[in-house]
């Protein structure tokens, strides 16, 4: 099943998304969820929302949404309560950046107000020369989580699957990080995530295709089947550290192909990037230089 809200920011409207026929040409339905949830969000997704909404579907209890192709897609989840990433969990990324694949997870944070719907326009920073791009599956949490046995015990607490693009300025990242990641990671709207949540059921977490592109070039194309710590291990280690909560975001690291190998430039003014994984949807972001707001 595959969940998403659609609208203008701070009013987005929960769906489902029912995908046109295999080999049709019509567009996907999306069914109005305002019956069962005001959101799509912790509270949602912790009280068998998923289920519920499911059985709505079925017995067709839910309206239509007209003109829904015509709306912006919001992130598929309402702000989380938190992101939590994972550093270099893709051994050719590691050596692109010039380090060895980690022994044990890199764990860094984003700030919540960092998750922007998929399309939505990206800032680079103020001051950034070193904006950059990561085509990531993201993991949503469904319940809360902490100290799991084992990773066997990780699909229980798994909503769904998201893309995100973990955007990055690796001049703050690595020059004036002092030591921590997030002051790279961290400004607002560097986070697209979506365009859907898709349910588990419907995800073989470990073998996805992901790509990107900038201005329509290849940048990235890999598969999750090349992570160091796969999906049940990353919440499991996780769990041993901090608590999760319901609709928090994990992403789980990039593989190799962006800006930082030396390969490419750095994102300007202007640029497109455009990232997708299989089965989970596309993303595309133009980037737009920083303009002072009155208020700033």
């Amino acid at each position: 099943m595959k969940f998403a809200r659609i609208g203008t920011p701070g009013h987005e409207l929960p769906v489902i998304v029912v995908e046109g026929a295999a080999g049709s040409d019509s567009e996907a339905t999306h069914y109005d969820l305002t019956s069962i949830t005001a959101d799509i969000n912790g509270d949602f997704l912790a009280s068998d929302g998923p289920a519920r909404a499911a059985e709505a579907l079925a017995a067709g209890t839910l309206p239509v949404v007209e003109n829904a192709a015509s709306q912006r897609i919001g992130s598929p989840i309402a702000r989380p309560s938190a992101v939590i990433c994972i550093g270099m969990n893709y051994a050719a990324h590691a050596a692109e950046s010039g380090s060895e694949p980690p022994a044990i997870p890199i764990i860094f944070l984003k700030t919540p107000n960092t998750v922007v719907g998929p399309n939505d326009t990206v800032t680079i920073p103020k001051t950034s020369v070193k904006t950059d791009w990561e085509v990531e599956l993201g993991i949503v949490i469904g319940k809360r989580a902490t100290y799991l046995d084992s990773p066997a015990e990780s699909p229980d607490y798994i909503a769904g699957f998201v893309v995100a693009n973990d955007v990055s300025e690796r001049d703050f990242q690595m020059t004036v990080s002092g030591g921590q990641w997030s002051k790279g990671k961290a400004a607002a709207g560097f986070n697209p995530t979506g365009p859907w949540l898709v349910t588990p059921d419907e995800v073989d977490a470990q073998n996805l295709r992901l790509r990107s592109w900038v201005n329509g070039e290849p940048r990235q194309d890999s598969s999750t089947s090349d992570m160091i710590f796969d999906v049940n291990y990353i919440i499991y280690h996780l769990s041993q550290y901090l608590v999760m909560e319901p609709g928090d975001l994990i992403l789980t690291g990039t593989p190799e192909g962006v800006a930082l190998s030396g390969r490419f430039p750095y994102l300007a003014p202007g640029d497109v990037c455009e990232i997708e994984i299989e089965g989970l949807g596309r993303q595309r972001q133009q980037f737009v230089e920083y303009v002072k707001e009155n208020n700033a």
